[in-house]
């Protein structure tokens, strides 16, 4: 009998801290399970805030989400789904092993991730994408890896949100899992630029002979270092004021790693962030209604005032 996908998630995530250049493939013969299983564990716990990326075989961006000590509170949350979700603890032998590993964590909590807690939500939700989108894109993830560790071009047939299909030839730098789907970033001949790809846009995925060589400070650690999701640009500091349930909201959560939360009167807080780029914070906003009011910059308070202009008719 197989493996518990928790059980499995736990195994996977020390394979990655003991072992180098594992593929998909070498992920699913060491479960027993297909390269399919692999991809959707890797969403799961990249859900949980773990984080992972391909570059010649997937690997940690950080080996500090799991620490002994001083957990913040998505790591907390990801051991306790853990221990919830496991078999073992409905067994004679480790029934109380894992309430005693329990009441440890809990022990050792902050008094910040306690307070989250107090008014998080105990259960959880992994949002993968649909079997569609996965059917649609998993037989390239192979292609993409194979590209990547072999540091060979590749030619792709892709269909962007804003040029529509199109033809290119790209260097593949490495695979990351964002905001509900994988993306790969590559150096884009077409664009002469690095640009990131949906991988379940990619329609055509072929591996060129051509080689190339990577430069050195483009890699998964920090490419999207201050970005709010995907979309890079130029640092802008935005502060929005948040009153009723959105305050509450963004107090319970974190969202960025360069944001503060500041309270401010009749339970209203500020928050202040600087990202790269507007787009993905500006819709972030929007999803909040009357309950966000940009402070600064002027710019994105312009545009957002224009868009429920056009909303309202």
């Amino acid at each position: 009998m197989g493996m518990s996908k928790s059980d499995r998630l736990l195994y996977i995530l020390n394979l990655l801290r003991s072992r180098k250049n594992l593929n998909a493939g070498r992920l699913a013969e060491e479960c027993g399970v297909t390269e399919r299983s692999i991809y959707r564990d890797i969403i799961s716990l990249s859900e949980c805030q773990v984080p992972i990326y391909f570059d010649n075989g997937y690997k940690l961006a950080s080996d500090n989400f799991l620490p002994t000590l001083n957990f913040d509170y998505d790591e907390y949350h990801l051991i306790k789904l853990a221990l919830e979700s496991t078999p073992l603890r409905k067994t004679p032998r480790y029934a109380g092993v894992v309430k005693r590993v329990r009441a440890k964590i809990e022990a050792g909590l902050s008094d910040g991730v306690r307070q989250k807690r107090k008014f998080s939500s105990e259960t959880t939700r992994i949002d993968i994408t649909s079997d569609d989108e996965v059917k649609k894109g998993e037989r390239f993830y192979g292609v993409i890896e194979e590209a990547i560790s072999g540091e060979q071009c590749l030619r792709l047939g892709y269909d962007s949100i804003t040029s529509g299909m199109t033809d290119r030839v790209v260097e593949p730098y490495f695979i990351i899992f964002k905001g509900r789907a994988f993306y790969f970033v590559a150096f884009c001949r077409l664009r002469n630029d690095f640009r990131t790809f949906r991988i379940d846009r990619v329609h055509k995925a072929e591996i060129l002979q051509e080689s190339f060589r990577k430069k050195r400070d483009v890699n998964a650690e920090t490419y999207f270092e201050d970005s709010w999701q995907i979309y890079i640009g130029e640092p802008i500091e935005v502060v929005v004021n948040f009153v009723g349930a959105a305050a509450r909201v963004v107090q319970m959560s974190s969202h960025h790693p360069r944001e503060s939360v500041k309270p401010l009167a009749n339970g209203a807080v500020e928050y202040r962030v600087v990202t790269r780029g507007i787009e993905e914070i500006q819709r972030w906003i929007l999803g909040f209604g009357a309950d966000a009011r940009v402070v600064s910059p002027g710019s994105l308070r312009d545009r957002i005032r224009d868009i429920g202009r056009v909303i309202a008719g």
